[in-house]
């Protein structure tokens, strides 16, 4: 399907227009600039076609802390084990099934069948909003026997199959055009829209951004970006009165020092009581006041975070915050050696909604952004979630496994 004889990073799709300059020249100096990062010390011959353990185990060892905090999370002496900890357990286990099937067919083919695939998830989030469970102020889960599962979290996995199996499919027309971009921009924003109604603001406002991240790499120009920026301030006034809830008003009245304080921003003051009194080495696994008094709400879901910080201080809190930073600098260290352009792109696509979620969930929590209801990946209570983490973190090893 895709050339293993592409350019180091730009296919050779067809004639370059002057406006698509920057997009490549963008693109090139972002990888050139990784690749020229030499302390790290990756024998890029030695490593070829092989497994990468580093990206692996760092991915292990934060799905572990994540087990650990969600056990303290939701730990009682009537019940040690929760029902929570159990489904997190059968979750990070069944993730790493999950991790390794996704090894096995060609990415290609995990491209072509996304493509199709993408269609069923619009038809699923439709359904959603019919007939979807209810549960925290909205339809986002359907329920099966044992669990319940988020149809919008496939969007973060099938959207980046869906947009670079597009892009292939006319690679000989002059992609740079805006009219290229109008059926990708169409189905960004149908996902949006159909996620938004939920409601779930966090993970609509992830598959925007991922979306429009990928064009931007495409080749969309610059200027879309800039119109739609200046557009949005524009409708800003529309958007506020008939497109936010009054809750979700209220977050950001909050995070501007104004609004309810005793309802949106209970949270996010439990949230800065429970880092603050961790101080530098915590108060110890089990000992968090805010979390074991039932203070810190969502302490297993959104807010984990905090009940990392106040029971292993700060000390615990860079530590988690080095993982994710080695696992996504290895990540892209290693996708920049890929010289496939739509192996790279797709790769980038499965990475960028974990990255997005970590450093949203984790600003959110330190009271520097709104809130907005995303988990942080791989720590976080949610099935949905994990599994799709854990999907999309084996198609990045799929790829570098079979393009390195």
């Amino acid at each position: 399907m895709f050339s293993n004889h592409a350019m180091l990073l730009y296919p050779m799709l067809h004639s370059v227009s002057h406006g698509a300059s920057y997009h490549e020249s963008f693109l090139i100096i972002f990888i050139r600039s990784i690749n020229g990062i030499r302390y790290m010390n990756i024998n890029h011959r030695t490593t070829a076609r092989s497994f990468d353990f580093i990206s692996f185990f760092l991915m292990l060892a934060i799905a572990a802390c994540g087990l650990l905090f969600v056990f303290s999370a939701t730990y009682s002496a009537q019940k040690p084990f929760s029902s929570f900890f159990v489904k997190q357990s059968f979750g990070i286990l069944s993730g790493i099934i999950i991790y390794f099937l996704c090894l096995i067919p060609d990415y290609r083919n995990l491209i072509r069948w996304g493509y199709v695939a993408y269609f069923g998830v619009i038809i699923l989030l439709i359904f959603t909003l019919i007939k979807g469970s209810v549960g925290m102020g909205g339809k986002r889960w359907l329920n099966f026997i044992f669990f319940k599962f988020q149809p919008s979290e496939l969007a973060k996995f099938l959207l980046p199959a869906y947009i670079v199996n597009y892009l292939h499919m006319h690679k000989k027309t002059v992609i740079h055009s805006f009219g290229f971009f109008i059926p990708l921009l169409c189905m960004i924003g149908i996902s949006f829209v159909l996620i938004l109604k939920q409601p779930d603001l966090g993970t609509a406002l992830i598959i925007l951004f991922s979306g429009l991240i990928l064009c931007w790499f495409a080749g969309l120009h610059r200027k879309f970006f800039l119109y739609a920026i200046l557009l949005t301030f524009v409708m800003a006034p529309v958007i506020w009165s008939f497109v936010l809830r009054d809750y979700q008003k209220n977050r950001i009245l909050v995070f501007l020092g104004q609004g309810n304080q005793k309802k949106e921003g209970y949270q996010i003051e439990q949230a800065r009581i429970a880092i603050g009194s961790g101080g530098l080495q915590g108060k110890g696994l089990f000992n968090g006041t805010q979390n074991k008094l039932r203070f810190l709400p969502e302490s297993r879901t959104d807010f984990i975070f905090a009940v990392l910080c106040e029971e292993w201080g700060l000390s615990g809190a860079l530590v988690l915050i080095l993982c994710y930073i080695a696992l996504f600098f290895r990540s892209f260290l290693l996708i920049s050696t890929i010289k496939d352009f739509y192996a790279q792109l797709f790769a980038i696509g499965l990475l960028l909604h974990i990255l997005l979620a970590t450093i949203i969930n984790i600003s959110m929590v330190l009271g520097i952004m709104p809130i907005v209801g995303i988990p942080l990946p791989l720590m976080s209570y949610g099935l949905s979630n994990l599994w799709i983490t854990f999907t999309c973190l084996g198609g990045v090893q799929n790829i570098m496994l079979r393009c390195r």
